[in-house]
C-alpha cells in the first residue's frame, strides 16, 4: 500500500473541498456537467464509476470458491454479516435519524446493503489476515451482489414505505456490476493468455488500480461540484447523515467482533471476517443513488459520505484488530497454526 493510498481519506476530503470551490467560483458548472447524460445516466459519472468498478471485479476468482469447504465457518459468518446484519442495522438507523429525509434514508440503505469486494483486500493485507479467505469471500460477494443487492434494497425501502425506481436500481446493478464483471473476466482471460499471470498480477492490476483511485477522486470532485449549492445551503445534512453512518459502523463492528469470538475464530480469520462484514461497496451505492435520483441529489451526496468515513474507520479497525490480537481476544494461535498460515 503506497503512502498515497494510506492517506486516501485526506485526498477524499480535499476533492470534496475542490468540488465545493468549483461550484461557487465557476458559474453554471453544475448545470453543464448535469447536461452530459444519456437516458438519465451521467456520462462523466458513468465513466468514472466504470473505471472504479473494473479493477475491483478483476479480483473475482471462481477457482478459489471451490476451497469454501476447507474453512466454511468464517466465510458463512461474513455472508451473514453482509446480507443480514449490516442491511438491517442500516435500515433501522436510517429510520431513527433520517425520518423526513427520504433520499438520505435510501443512501444509508444502499451503503448498508452493499458488501465490499475490493478495498478489503488492502485492509486485510495491512492487518496480516488470512488473504486466501479474503479472496474467497470477496469473490463470493462479487457474485451474490449481482443477485441480492436489488431485492434487499427493494425490501428494506418497501418496509419503510419509500418509493424507489426499482428499474433504475436494477439497471445500475447490471451496468455498473454486470458489465465490468463480464469485461473483467474476458480481459483477464485474454491478458493472462497473451502476457502471463505474472505480468497480469504484477503490472496490469496495479496500473488499473491507480486509475480506479483517480476515477474515485474525480467522481467526488464532480459530485460536489454539482451539489455545492445544495450542500452549502443545507450543510447540517452532512452532519445528520454522518450520525447513522458512524453509529452503524460501531454497531456492526461490535456484532462482528462478538460473533468471531463466540465461534472461536483465530485472529487471521477473525479480522478478515470483521473487516469484510463491516465495510461497504460504496461504488455501487453511489451508482445506484445517481441512477435513481440524479447526480445533483442528496442521495448521491449521502453515499459519498459513506466513502469519506469508511477509509479512516477501516484503517482504525486494522489497528484495533492488532491490539485485540495482543490481548488474545480471539482463539489463541498455536505456533503450528501460525506457521501453516
Amino acid at each position: 500500500m503506497s503512502k498515497f493510498e494510506k492517506y486516501l481519506f485526506v485526498w477524499v476530503a480535499l476533492c470534496m473541498g475542490v468540488g465545493l470551490l468549483l461550484s461557487q467560483t465557476i458559474p453554471g458548472i453544475g448545470e453543464t456537467i448535469d447536461s452530459w447524460q444519456i437516458n438519465g445516466i451521467s456520462i462523466p459519472i458513468g465513466i468514472c464509476l466504470f473505471l472504479m468498478m473494473y479493477p475491483a471485479l478483476l479480483n473475482l476468482q471462481i477457482s478459489e470458491i471451490k476451497k469454501l469447504r476447507k474453512s466454511p465457518k468464517p466465510i458463512f459468518l461474513t455472508l451473514f454479516a453482509n446480507w443480514i446484519i449490516a442491511p438491517i442495522v442500516a435500515a433501522v438507523l436510517a429510520n431513527i435519524f433520517l425520518k423526513g429525509y427520504e433520499q438520505l434514508m435510501v443512501a444509508i440503505i444502499l451503503l448498508g446493503s452493499s458488501p465490499c469486494t475490493a478495498m478489503v483486500l488492502v485492509w486485510g493485507k495491512l492487518a496480516d489476515g488470512n488473504q486466501e479467505q479474503n479472496v474467497i469471500t470477496t469473490s463470493i460477494n462479487t457474485i451474490t451482489i449481482m443477485f441480492l443487492y436489488v431485492p434487499v434494497v427493494s425490501l428494506l425501502t418497501g418496509i419503510q414505505n419509500i418509493q424507489i425506481d426499482r428499474w433504475a436500481l436494477l439497471v445500475s446493478a447490471l451496468v455498473f456490476i454486470g458489465a465490468p464483471l463480464v469485461i473483467g473476466m474476458i480481459s483477464k482471460h485474454l491478458l493472462i493468455k497473451n502476457k502471463g499471470e505474472v505480468w497480469f498480477h504484477d503490472t496490469y492490476r496495479p496500473a488499473v488500480g491507480k486509475v480506479a483511485i483517480g476515477a474515485l477522486l474525480m467522481t467526488l470532485v464532480i459530485l460536489f461540484s454539482l451539489n455545492g449549492k445544495v450542500l452549502l445551503g443545507n450543510f447540517d445534512l452532512l452532519g445528520l447523515v454522518s450520525i447513522p453512518l458512524l453509529l452503524g459502523f460501531v454497531i456492526v463492528v461490535g456484532i462482528n467482533l462478538l460473533l468471531t469470538k463466540l465461534f472461536g475464530l483465530r485472529y487471521k480469520e477473525g479480522i478478515i471476517t470483521v473487516l469484510i462484514g463491516s465495510s461497504s461497496h460504496f461504488e455501487i451505492a453511489i451508482a445506484a443513488a445517481v441512477s435513481m435520483y440524479g447526480v445533483g441529489s442528496l442521495a448521491a451526496l449521502g453515499t459519498t459520505m459513506g466513502l469519506f468515513w469508511e477509509v479512516p474507520i477501516m484503517l482504525g479497525l486494522v489497528q484495533l484488530g492488532k491490539y485485540l490480537r495482543k490481548k488474545n481476544f480471539w482463539t489463541k494461535e498455536t505456533t503450528a497454526a501460525m506457521a501453516a498460515d
